[in-house]
This record gives structure tokens, sequence and C-alpha cells, in this order.
């Protein structure tokens, strides 16, 4: 899967109550999200989770290429049967997102596009599971999914914190949801975030968020 904007985005505006900790990635593809967070914080452990065997393999040659090889480590399981010892301050998941839709007839880009509500369940599940007291849970979905992922997390005691709605400008209707999901009820953050300020001319506020990461910026 080639790098997306969706993850990129999620990387970027990810944030935790950490300056050292443990940070977990919930289908990473080959590893951009990870290695964006690995060098947001740069004292953090990161684990990557993947359950594409080619993908997982990718993403760590990926780690071990890059100046975090010390701090990042891919697991090729999925996440429903992934354990871990200790809790994390920060999980992220940008997560397959065509709920009970047509699959993809390839196979391999329909295991990362699709899923279904008992997926999704699984996924509240683990973040809730694996999570520290005072942890934060971070994804991107589709407006409808995301919706369908707040009606459901007070379930599994995970309230909303901070939302974002991504339009790709003034004109378009919301095309992506951020949220920010946390074990404890507090204030709700809420913002909308362009990307583009006409066609084909990123935003201030895109350029500065993606800077650290674009070369092109």
């Amino acid at each position: 899967m080639k790098i997306n904007t969706d993850g990129v985005l999620l990387a970027a505006v990810a944030t935790a109550n950490m300056d050292s900790g443990r940070i977990l990635d919930i289908g990473t593809g080959t590893g951009v999200i990870a290695l964006m967070l690995a060098q947001r914080f740069p004292l953090a452990q990161v684990d990557a989770v993947e359950i594409d065997g080619v993908a997982a393999e990718r993403a760590g040659l990926n780690f071990r290429s890059s100046d975090f090889s010390s701090r990042t480590t891919a697991h090729h399981t999925s996440i429903m049967d992934y354990e871990s010892t200790h809790p994390y301050d920060l999980i992220v998941s940008n997560p397959p997102f065509f709920v009970n839709d047509l699959k993809n007839p390839e196979v391999r880009k329909g295991i990362a596009r699709h899923a279904d509500e008992q997926f999704f369940d699984g996924l509240l599940t683990k973040a809730a599971e694996l999570l520290a007291s005072d942890g934060v849970f971070w994804l991107i979905l589709p407006v409808k999914q995301a919706d369908w992922m707040l009606n459901s997390a007070a379930s599994f005691n995970l309230f909303l914190r901070h939302q974002i709605d991504v339009c790709s400008d003034e004109s378009k209707p919301v095309i992506r949801r951020i949220l920010c999901l946390s074990p404890h009820l507090s204030s709700i953050k809420k913002e909308t975030f362009y990307i583009y300020q006409s066609q084909g001319v990123y935003t201030d506020a895109y350029r500065s968020l993606l800077k650290d990461f674009f070369l092109a910026f």
C-alpha cells in the first residue's frame, strides 16, 4: 500500500501526555505512521502490528534501515492475537474502513481496506485493554464509520476527547474524521482541518503540519 494522506495526517496530529513511553500502531502497513511517531516522540518505544506478512516484513526492513531502529519493532500478527506485558501511552490506527461494503478483488488490498462491525468491536476491545490509565487512542475514519465508532466506544469505556473533521477545502464536505478516545470523560475539543486552499495548492496549516516529514515542504 502506498503512503496515503490519511496515515500521515493521523501520525502528525496524534498527541499524548508523554515524553518517554510506549506507542502502538495498529495496522502499520509498511510502517510510515510508526516511523513518523518515532520521529515526533524521540524517547518512545514504538510497536507496530500488521496482519499482512509481506507488509510486516517491509515494515521491519524500513524500521531497521531508519534512524529509529533501536526503538521500533514490527509484529506480524492480528491485533486480536497481540498481547503485551506493558500498557501503551498512545495507540494509533488507520484501520480498514469499508464496513460491509463490496470486497476488493485483490485479497491483500482487501485485508487493508475492508472490515466489518466485529472488527471494530475487536479494535475497541484491544485498545481499551492495551491503553495505560492515562493513555489515548487516535484513529482516522470516514464520517459514517467514525460516527459508528463513537456510538460504540462508551460501551468499551472509551470517550471522545478530540475530534478533527478533515475536508479537501472549504467548499467540500467532511471526508475523514480523526478521533481521540480516552478512558476518562473530559471536555471535548472539535475543529476542522482543510487540506487545500485552492486546486492543487495546500493550505498553510497542511504544509506546517507536515513540513518535518515531506521534503517538498
